[in-house]
């Protein structure tokens, strides 16, 4: 039934997704959901027929080591009636007669074993079930937030303008926001320096430092990695780790040394009082 209402919910995303006419700035983004979508609804149905024959090959092993138990059980009942009347016989047929038994009951041991081990490999596969429709149902929440969000440049753009209007509590969530809908995107590195900014406005100086790193790890090339390694090195002079302060600062005039964010290392370095360049060559960081 949860499969059924799963496959459903996602055919009417699917029918959604496609009624509703996408901006041209969201066609990628709308066409990989659309994707996405069918790929989840083709992976349940396969997880759905793998489970069903399954539990068709365990129900029948349930059933044959039941008949079994049933033999089993009649055979002894049979054996213990055919004992009691023969208590007059000789002991040499009692003896053949428990070891009979014996051996019944050797086999019931046996088949109680067997099925126990298919009792816990069912348990298994339903855990197993269990934990993959919760992974699908995740999947399928994810999709379907991406599904809502505002396109990606219109998200930005409001984003950008609370910014710039002194609105940076709704500024920094709708550039999470960004950051989470449409972290591969080139304005991603955009959305990371300026909530880097705002960490850095309110003095959380070692947030900052690392929204900072991330522009410069991840958007190297981006038009924000000269301002995001300046204002790193701001930000750890802030924390008092004026040596790795410079050392940014530094990079920023090798790198970008005719740009506004080179001369202002410069002074930067000036206030410090230390050389612009430093007496042994700097191992840098790779970009």
């Amino acid at each position: 039934m949860k499969t059924k209402i799963f496959v459903a919910t996602v055919a009417v995303i699917a029918v959604w997704a496609l009624a509703v006419r996408p901006t041209e700035g969201a066609n990628k983004d709308i066409i990989q959901l659309q994707v996405q979508v069918q790929a989840l609804q083709d992976q349940m149905s396969r997880m759905q027929q793998t489970f069903d024959e399954r539990m068709g090959v365990m129900r029948n092993l349930v059933e044959h080591n039941s008949d079994s138990v049933n033999k089993a059980v009649t055979s002894i009942n049979e054996l213990n009636a055919n004992l009691q009347r023969q208590q007059g016989d000789s002991s040499g047929k009692v003896d053949q007669v428990s070891g009979q038994i014996q051996a019944l009951n050797d086999t019931m041991d046996e088949v109680k074993a067997r099925l126990a081990k298919v009792s816990k490999q069912l348990e298994d596969m339903q855990a197993s079930q269990q934990n993959l429709n919760t992974q699908a149902q995740s999947q399928q929440q994810a999709a379907q937030q991406q599904a809502q969000a505002p396109p990606p440049d219109v998200l930005y753009n409001n984003a950008l303008r609370d910014y710039n209007a002194g609105k940076i509590d709704i500024a920094s969530q709708e550039f999470n926001d960004y950051i989470k809908f449409y972290p591969n995107t080139d304005l991603a590195g955009n959305a990371f320096f300026y909530v880097a900014e705002i960490e850095f406005k309110q003095g959380n100086f070692q947030q900052a430092a690392k929204d900072y790193d991330q522009v410069l790890q991840n958007f190297p090339g981006g038009n924000k990695a000269a301002a995001a390694e300046l204002k790193k090195g701001m930000a750890q002079v802030q924390l008092g780790q004026k040596e790795d302060g410079a050392k940014s600062f530094r990079h920023v005039v090798q790198r970008f040394p005719r740009s506004n964010e080179a001369a202002q290392a410069k002074e930067q370095l000036r206030k410090m009082g230390v050389a612009v360049t430093s007496g042994k060559p700097s191992a840098g960081r790779d970009q």
